[in-house]
C-alpha cells in the first residue's frame, strides 16, 4: 500500500538549485533512510513532505486515511505546557480516555466520575496503552510529568517531541536526525523499538549503526539523481561501489568511442551535406557521456601539528561538583602521547564538564590540571561556531590569516583551504547564517583544525555531518599523530577511532575500559549479574578482565606500545623526510643523524616488547 508519493519536485533559492525533478514513493512497512551530502536539500525535502515548505514544481500526494507525524531537528512545543499536558494535547482518542482516568484518580471521592473513567478505559482497551506510553516516557527519561516545556533543556525537548510521536503511533513517521541529543542507552532502546514495531519510517540520519539495524531501504541523492537500494547500510555501501565502478567503466568506454568519432567528425568537409545525421546526433550524445565523469569532491583534511613533548596533560586529585551532583572526586590521570580516548555515559554524568576541566575552561574545586609546554589544544564543542552578525564564510577563516601553514613548509590561501572543505568560491561569499546545519559544522571543524592542535578534543563531532564527511574525518583521525579525546553517541565512529573508553557512571565514578564501544557493549551484555551491592564488587571487573592470555596490565601495556610504535614511526619518517628534502643544514647533519638513530633504537626496543606480549596471545 502506497502511503506517500513524491512526483517530480524541484526547489531553488535564488540562483541556487537544490534539486530538480525528484520522484519516489513510501509504502507501508518500509523503513527508509534518505542519504545526501550536506547542503543538498535533505531538510528542505523533509519539510516539503510534511507540508512546512512547498516545492517550486511537482507535488507530494499523501494517502487520505493515513496518520503522519514529523520529528524535526528543532521541536515545535508549547512552552507553557507541562510534559504531561504536552502529551495529552494530542488528538489521539485513547490518550483522551487515559487523561480522563488520570484526572479521576486525583479526586478519589468522586466515585461516579471515577467509575465512568474506569469503564471507558475498559471499553477502549486503554490499560495496555497506558503501560506502554509510560514505559516510553521512562525510557526517554521524562519522569517528572509536571515540568514545564520552557524549563527543559534542548535534549529534553527533543526527547519529549519524540515521546509524543511514539505514543501517538502514526502510520508514517518522518524523522530528521532522530538520534541527536540522545545518549547511547536511549539510542539503543529506540533502535530496538523501531526494529520490532510495525511502523513505516522515512528518516535522515548520520548514525550508521542505526541505519544498519533499522532501515530496510536506502534512497540516496547523489549529484542531482536519486538511487534506491533495497537493503541496509552494508548492502548500500556494496551496491554503491558497484554502481560507481559500472558508471566509470561506461564513461571510459564512451571516452574511447568519443576519440574515434571526433576524428571522423573532423575529417568531414564542412560543405558536404551527405554526413550521416544520425551519426552526428550520436556524436553529441557520446560527447555528453564522455564528459560526465563524477566530480568526487571530498573534504581534504591536513594538519601541521606541533610536536608533542614528554609531558602531555596531567590531572592531579581533581574534584568538581555542582551542588549534590559529583562530577569528579580526587581523580588523577596522566594522558599519554598519541592516546585515543572515547568518552561515553548517560546525559548529565559530567562528560562535557570533564572536557572543560581538561581545557581549563572551568576551574576544579580542588586539585590541579597541569598542561605540558608543547601542548596546543583544539576543542570542538557542541555549541559550534559563533559568527559575527553579517559575517561571510571567507571572513571566518581570514581571522586566522590570509595564508595558512601546512605540512612541509607549504602554505595555502584562506579561499583554497575552504575549497578543501567543500566551500566553492561562490559559497565562500555567502553569509554564515545561510549555511545548513551540516555546513556550519564543517566550517567549525575547519576553524579548529586550522590552528594545528596536537591535543584534539571532539565533543559530539558527528552531529549534522553527512556520511561522506564523516568517512573523511575518520580517515584523518586514524592517521592523526596527536592525542585525541572523543565524546560521541555515534557507535560506528567510536569503534573506528578510539583505543579505550572512559565510562562515566555518574557521581564521580569513571571507569577506564580497554577497548572500543562494541567491545564494551559485548562485555556489559555478557557480565554476570552482581549479587553483592558493594562498590568494590561492582567495579572489580578490571582485575578480572583477561583478554587472550594477557593480564589487564599487560593488555594496557600492549595497547600503549602500539600507540608508541606508531608515534615513533611517525617521528622517524619526519626526520628521514628532512634528509630527503635537503632541509638539514651541514652543521646539523651529525646531530640529526644521532637523533634518528636514537628513535630507531627506541622503536626496535618497543617492537621487541610488542613481540614478547603478542607471543602470549593465544
Amino acid at each position: 500500500m502506497n502511503y506517500l508519493s513524491v512526483e517530480n519536485i524541484s526547489k531553488s533559492y535564488g540562483e541556487r538549485t537544490l534539486f530538480e525533478n525528484l520522484s519516489f514513493g513510501i509504502n507501508k512497512d518500509q523503513k527508509i533512510a534518505f542519504i545526501a551530502k550536506n547542503g543538498s536539500g535533505k531538510t528542505t525535502i523533509m519539510n516539503i513532505l510534511n507540508g512546512i515548505d512547498e516545492p517550486d514544481a511537482g507535488q507530494v500526494v499523501v494517502r487520505k486515511e493515513i496518520k503522519m507525524a514529523f520529528l524535526s531537528q528543532v521541536p515545535n512545543l508549547q512552552e507553557e505546557l507541562t510534559i504531561e499536558e504536552s502529551i495529552f494535547a494530542s488528538d489521539n482518542a485513547i490518550l483522551k480516555v487515559i487523561e480522563q482516568y488520570e484526572k479521576a484518580l486525583e479526586n478519589p471521592n468522586d466515585t461516579e466520575n471515577y467509575q465512568k473513567a474506569f469503564d471507558l478505559m475498559d471499553r477502549h482497551n486503554a490499560w495496555d496503552f497506558e503501560t506502554q506510553y509510560k514505559q516510553i516516557l521512562f525510557k526517554l527519561k521524562l519522569e517528572d510529568f509536571k515540568l514545564k516545556v520552557k524549563n527543559l533543556s534542548g535534549g529534553q525537548k527533543k526527547r519529549l517531541a519524540l515521546a509524543i510521536i511514539l505514543i501517538d503511533r502514526p502510520d508514517l513517521l518522518i524523522l530528521d536526525e532522530p538520534t541527536n541529543h540522545l545518549d547511547l542507552e536511549m539510542i539503543e532502546w529506540l533502535e530496538s523499538y523501531f526494529a520490532k514495531e510495525s511502523i513505516t519510517l522515512f528518516m535522515v540520519t548520520h548514525d550508521r549503526f542505526f541505519l544498519e539495524r533499522v532501515c530496510n531501504e536506502i534512497i540516496e541523492l547523489d549529484n542531482g539523481k536519486l538511487y534506491q537500494y533495497k537493503g541496509n547500510y552494508s548492502y548500500y555501501l556494496q551496491k554503491k561501489e558497484e554502481r560507481i565502478a559500472s558508471e566509470n567503466a561506461s564513461i571510459d568506454k564512451a571516452q574511447n568511442l568519443f576519440v574515434k568519432e571526433l576524428a571522423w567528425m573532423r575529417r568531414q568537409p564542412k560543405a558536404r551535406t551527405t554526413k550521416s545525421k544520425s551519426r552526428q546526433d550520436d556524436f553529441y550524445i557520446i560527447k555528453q557521456k564522455a564528459e560526465s565523469r563524477r566530480k568526487e569532491n571530498v573534504v581534504e583534511l591536513e594538519i601541521n601539528m606541533e610536536r608533542l613533548g614528554s609531558k602531555v596533560i596531567e590531572l592531579h586529585k581533581v574534584s568538581k561538583k555542582f551542588k549534590d551532583r559529583v562530577i569528579l572526586e580526587n581523580y588523577s590521570y596522566d594522558f599519554q602521547r598519541s592516546e585515543r580516548i572515547g568518552i561515553i555515559g548517560k546525559n548529565g554524568t559530567g562528560k562535557s564538564t570533564f572536557l572543560n576541566l581538561v581545557t581549563g575552561t572551568i576551574p576544579p574545586d580542588s586539585g590541579k590540571v597541569v598542561v605540558g609546554d608543547t601542548i596546543k589544544i583544539g576543542y570542538y564543542t557542541q555549541s559550534g561556531i559563533n559568527p559575527k552578525q553579517g559575517q561571510k564564510v571567507i571572513d571566518v577563516i581570514k581571522e586566522y590569516g590570509e595564508y595558512i601553514p601546512l605540512m612541509k613548509g607549504r602554505t595555502i590561501s584562506a579561499g583554497q583551504l575552504l575549497e578543501r572543505f567543500l566551500f566553492d568560491r561562490k559559497k565562500q561569499h555567502d553569509y554564515v547564517e545561510k549555511l545548513s546545519g551540516g555546513e556550519l559544522k564543517r566550517l567549525y571543524l575547519c576553524t579548529v583544525l586550522i590552528q594545528n592542535p596536537n591535543f584534539l578534543i571532539l565533543d559530539e563531532p558527528t552531529n549534522d555531518l553527512d556520511i561522506v564527511t564523516l568517512n573523511v574525518l575518520e580517515s584523518f583521525l586514524l592517521d592523526y599523530p596527536g592525542c585525541l579525546i572523543v565524546v560521541s553517541h555515534d557507535r560506528y565512529f567510536m569503534d573506528k577511532i578510539v583505543d579505550h573508553l572512559f565510562v562515566f557512571r555518574g557521581q564521580g565514578e569513571i571507569e577506564d575500559f580497554p577497548g572500543n564501544y562494541s567491545d564494551f557493549r559485548a562485555y556489559e551484555d555478557s557480565a554476570e549479574p552482581v549479587k553483592d551491592d558493594s562498590p568494590k564488587e561492582k567495579n572489580n571487573w578490571k582485575e578480572k578482565q583477561v583478554s587472550q592470555g594477557l593480564s589487564f596490565n599487560e593488555q594496557k601495556e600492549f595497547q600503549k606500545i602500539e600507540r608508541e610504535i606508531k608515534d615513533l614511526e611517525y617521528e622517524k619518517k619526519q626526520i628521514e623526510q628532512q634528509f630527503a628534502d635537503g632541509k638539514v643544514a651541514d652543521a646539523d647533519i651529525e646531530k640529526k643523524a644521532n637523533e634518528l638513530q636514537a628513535v630507531i633504537q627506541k622503536l626496535e626496543a618497543k617492537e621487541e616488547r610488542w613481540f614478547e606480549l603478542s607471543a602470549k596471545i593465544e
